[in-house]
């Protein structure tokens, strides 16, 4: 048994959700190399996104299909996550035809998601993001409700948002018929780990999913502070703040391309970190 699996797997819904997806985005055609790396590193979540403009959810559907053959191991036993992208932040090699209807892009898209990924069911779909900065549109609860089709039909398990600030998450929490059950944001150590929002995820019994966990904090990694904890502890930087993100309850997004960076982020559980120390990280950079 990995480390992984002993650290205690949400299940939500009847959905296991493992503590750590491994991220997809911004690795172009070593999609499916990489894909395949974690996979046999013993990550056994995959997130990814219907936008080739920053992922190549195809390269990853090839990667599952090898992994499947080579390994043995079934769908059920991986817990797969896509994302609906809005035009905006697309480019031109749209999943959906963007005259059509927002109902008809969201099912073009999933149907599209299916397809690249070789299954029938998706365990996590996600809005990639509200259409705009502030509250919610009418576009927003079109897409939201045309999921929540899907969820009903058994094709999704669980329904998510991503890049959502607290205002439209509570909007769509007070407003939605199936309510989120997963929110992925960047998270900032200044804002104590988006303190906020996980609040409100934990208010209304929402998973967080935390990504950026690194590249968005490296300032963090040279306080004194910091290296003291890395130093009892026998630690690197990226451990502690993994080991941390999850007693603080996230799940954590990695996509690092390093197969012994897959291993350490695997095994940040290592050496348990003291609930002061924890605590001194949330607080660090507030």
């Amino acid at each position: 048994m990995t480390e992984q699996q002993e650290a205690n797997p949400f299940t939500l819904h009847d959905t296991r959700i493992p503590r750590f997806i491994y991220g997809t985005a911004w690795k172009e055609q070593a999609t499916s190399e990489l894909t395949m790396q974690a996979l046999n590193n013993g990550f056994t979540a995959i997130d990814t996104a219907n936008q080739r403009k920053h992922y190549f959810e195809q390269g990853v559907g090839e990667a599952l299909q090898n992994f499947y053959r080579s390994s043995g191991r079934r769908r059920e036993d991986l817990f797969l996550q896509t994302k609906f992208t809005y035009a905006e932040g697309q480019d031109n090699r749209l999943p959906y035809n963007p005259a059509a209807d927002t109902k008809t892009q969201v099912e073009q898209s999933l149907l599209s998601s299916l397809e690249h990924l070789h299954t029938e069911y998706l365990d996590a779909y996600l809005l990639h993001g509200p259409s705009r900065s502030q509250g919610l549109s009418d576009r927003d609860f079109a897409v939201w409700e045309t999921m929540e089709g899907f969820h009903r039909s058994g094709q999704i398990k669980l329904l998510g948002v991503s890049n959502v600030n607290h205002q439209q998450l509570e909007l769509l929490s007070h407003r939605a018929a199936i309510k989120p059950m997963l929110v992925q944001n960047r998270c900032f150590a200044r804002t104590g780990w988006d303190a906020n929002i996980r609040q409100l995820c934990h208010r209304h019994g929402i998973l967080y999913q935390g990504f950026s966990l690194l590249t968005a904090n490296t300032q963090l990694l040279a306080k004194p502070e910091f290296q003291a904890i890395m130093a009892r502890s026998g630690l690197t930087g990226p451990q502690v703040i993994f080991q941390a993100a999850l007693k603080m309850g996230m799940i954590i997004l990695t996509g690092t391309s390093d197969p012994a960076h897959m291993q350490q982020d695997l095994n940040c559980l290592h050496t348990p970190l003291r609930d002061d120390e924890v605590n001194l990280i949330e607080q660090l950079m507030t």
